[in-house]
Formats: C-alpha cells, structure tokens, sequence
C-alpha cells in the first residue's frame, strides 16, 4: 500500500476550461521523499491541493493510505495529510507558539495532558521549544515555517506536504527549513512531498517528478535530473549553479568523474581531480 496514490488524475476548475492536470499518475511509498518540481503554471501546487482534499480530481482516483478521497473520507485525509504554505502568517491563529501548535489538537479533541506533550515534543523536534510563548508574528520567517511544520507534527500525520514553502526565505532561511524537515522526515519515516520551482531544493530527495503543461514531464533521481540541463531549461526551469559549473568544465575539456549535486561533491571531484594529475 502507498502513502500516497494518484489514477490518471485530471483536473480543471469550471466545466468550460481547459485541464490543468492531464492524465497523472504516480505513487508515493511511506517513508519517501517526493520533489515536485515545474515552472509556475505547471500544475503542481493543484497536485498538492488535491492530496490534501481542497480539491477533488475531475477525473481518475486519490489515495492515501489505501483510503480513497472523497467527501465522506475528507476529515481523515486531512488527519494524515499535514500542509505548509509559501505564508506561514496565513496559518498562524494562536497569540503565542504555543497557542497556535495547540490549534489543530484542540480541534480534534485531544486531552490536555497528551496536548502538552505533543506540543513539547513537536517544538523540539524543529528546534524552536525555546520560543513557547513568543508571539508568532515577532519571529524570523525561516522560525515562522518551523512553528507552522511543528503544528503539523502536532497532529501526527503520515505526510507533510511543503508546497513552496521556503519561497519567501533567504538562502539561509531555506537551508535550515530543508535540513530541519529532512531531519524530522528521516527520524520518523514521514512520507515528504515538496513542491517548488527550484532545482537547488530538491537534490536531497529520494525521487523528483518534474510537471510541464499540467502532465508528468519525467520522474527521476535527482542526480540523473541534473544531466538534462539543456532539456531542463527548455521547460522554464533553471538548473543548479553547480551543475551549470560542472557543465562548463566539461566544455573546457576538464571531466568530473561523476555530476556533483552540490557544493561538497563539486568540491571532492574537483580535489580529487587534482590529486589524480
């Protein structure tokens, strides 16, 4: 059973119009990390709304957990489908960290006593139980993310999507909301969907499925995306700084043993490069 399952799913939003999703299909297994990548109009953050029920396919089947999505099975999709958005201020509701994590447990009836705990635990787990009785709105943006991804995990899902949520962070701030989300994802085997635009975000995930024109443009392993630079930028998208380094070297004659993903392995082929001369 997958965590997460789309039939030949098609989308539009009135009768007249025309499908923003086309025909997709694909699976998530528990404990996966999924990058969703695509240019803006692409159709991926209507694939995010679908997972979580704010919206419902016009065509084909959503499942999670083997639990088909419908209006009956609405609420406990939503149980196991945690969602954090690009604005983590359109999400905040509670005048302190701890009143807003306390937010989605108390809507499920959660004893008092199991509240605090999975407050504490929650908080901890992002790093922020420091900042309890702080005001949402004082906090930095990259703290305002880890707050809303600590309101999630309050609840216990089996999923966490992030669809664009570190677009609004500086380089700093998007690095520790990824490192954090990957820590948290790794401890407790959580099904991870990230959505976004740019392929420096995705290199640490298990798989990529890359939308073009509201279909499956390909799925792949990010360190085989990387080598598709010209197809990439065909599609809108731009490609990582340090693949595009590793591709100039290439076109000056200087070969990498292997296409780095990121700084630290551009760095060892180039040192061990070095070495080998």
């Amino acid at each position: 059973m997958y965590a997460i399952e789309f039939k030949n799913v098609s989308f539009r939003y009135e009768e007249e119009q025309p499908y923003v999703l086309r025909n997709v299909s694909f699976q998530v297994k528990a404990g996966e990390w999924l990058a969703i990548i695509g240019h803006n109009g692409s159709g991926k953050s209507t694939i995010a709304k679908l997972m979580n029920g704010l919206l419902f396919p016009t065509e084909g089947e959503i499942l999670i957990n083997g639990i088909p999505l419908s209006e009956e099975s609405i609420w406990e999709i939503r149980r196991q489908v945690g969602m954090v958005f690009q604005n983590p201020d359109n999400q905040f509701v509670g005048t302190t960290v701890r009143d807003d994590v306390a937010f989605g447990l108390e809507n499920r009836g959660v004893p008092r006593s199991e509240m605090m705990n999975r407050i504490t635990s929650s908080l901890e787990q992002v790093r922020m139980q420091e900042y309890l009785l702080h005001e949402p709105y004082r906090l930095s943006g990259g703290q305002k993310q880890r707050v809303a991804i600590a309101g999630v995990l309050a609840i216990s899902p089996s999923v966490i999507i992030l669809d664009e949520a570190t677009a609004m962070l500086d380089p700093l701030g998007r690095k520790e909301i990824l490192d954090t989300v990957h820590r948290v994802q790794a401890a407790q085997q959580l099904g991870l969907i990230t959505i976004t635009h740019d392929l420096n975000e995705v290199m640490q995930a298990h798989r990529v499925l890359v939308m073009n024109d509201g279909e499956i443009w390909t799925t792949t392993v990010p360190r085989e995306l990387v080598k598709r630079q010209s197809e990439l930028q065909q599609i809108g998208l731009d490609v990582p700084f340090v693949t595009q380094l590793a591709h100039a070297l290439e076109s000056q004659g200087i070969s990498l043993t292997e296409q780095p993903i990121d700084h630290e392995e551009l760095l060892d082929a180039l040192w061990t490069l070095h070495l080998n001369k």
